[in-house]
């Protein structure tokens, strides 16, 4: 290189790329679109390249833009694991920590985490991205992801830090008719909230206490791919569902929800930390997954 080039521009036209446009990037950055627009352009000027396509609805990457984000991805990831692995050497974290979580279980209980999280360590920013679909973590963009149920095969680490039950439960205002439910082969009659997310919705293995066990295939006529939507549906009285006992716990107690079949059980699902592989952990990561945890304990002994 004939001359040296200004690297902190780098981030200035990811962020763009990243966010779809310069004033989102400029929300991420803490700084004033202006700013970023004329950092990115400068950049064009020194690569003597074309690296965005701007226009009033939105800011896309050209071909050459495309290939030269990849490599600027590559080189922000170094530098903030460079970062990361200083950060060790404190007891406060630092930096941005970003994840992802379910959408249920990120609302009900990460996101509180995440605010208690935010006052206990002030300089570290959090950035939480809530969705059922499994992000990529071997991208480099997230430091850890938070995953509920039972985990598939995976090459990324994983810390178990709390689990879940799996409950039954109707609406309250029919309590006396699911009290009539005595057997789960019963369950096959009632009308059932099937779960478009789970891979089989509808086959359901129950067991009591004593050992006893039964296979049950409900029948449904309405399906939700999302636990929250599902859950409103019952307490309006659609029908039947299984939900996760975090997101039913407070209208169970409250009366909104009723138990049905509370001698019988559900398979019960674990709450997981997953994290790429790597020799170094952020102090964020740890701290993060640490108060995580705590919340987890607390929440199963309340």
């Amino acid at each position: 290189m004939s001359k040296a080039h200004n690297l902190n521009r780098l981030a200035y036209f990811a962020a763009v790329v990243e966010t779809g446009s310069f004033t989102n990037a400029a929300e991420r950055l803490g700084v004033t679109k202006a700013v970023v627009s004329s950092q990115v352009t400068q950049l064009e000027h020194e690569l003597k390249a074309t690296l965005l396509v701007r226009n009033t609805r939105k800011v896309s990457a050209t071909e050459a833009g495309k290939l030269f984000y990849t490599r600027c991805a590559s080189i922000l990831n170094e530098a903030q694991e460079a970062f990361s692995e200083l950060s060790l050497l404190s007891e406060q974290p630092v930096g941005i920590l970003r994840m992802t979580a379910p959408n249920d279980y990120g609302t009900a209980i990460v996101a509180p985490v995440v605010a208690a999280f935010r006052r206990k360590y002030p300089d570290c920013q959090v950035e939480l991205s809530l969705g059922d679909d499994h992000s990529d973590l071997m991208s480099g963009n997230l430091d850890l992801a938070i995953r509920v149920g039972w985990l598939r095969d995976s090459a990324l680490l994983a810390r178990k830090v709390g689990g879940f039950r799996q409950l039954l439960v109707g609406g309250g205002a029919n309590a006396r008719e699911w009290a009539r439910i005595r057997h789960p082969h019963e369950l096959t009659a009632a009308p059932f909230i099937a779960n478009k997310a789970l891979t089989d919705p509808l086959q359901w293995q129950f067991e009591q206490e004593t050992g006893e066990t039964a296979s049950v295939k409900l029948q449904s006529d309405l399906s939700i791919d999302s636990a929250p939507a599902i859950m409103a549906a019952v307490r309006d009285g659609a029908g039947l569902a299984i939900l996760p006992d975090y997101l039913v716990r407070d209208h169970l107690a409250s009366g909104v929800l009723t138990l049905v079949l509370p001698d019988w059980h559900l398979p019960e699902g674990g709450i997981f930390v997953v994290l790429p592989a790597s020799k170094f952990r952020a102090a964020k990561v740890s701290a993060f997954t640490e108060m995580l945890r705590q919340a987890e304990k607390a929440r199963v002994r309340t």
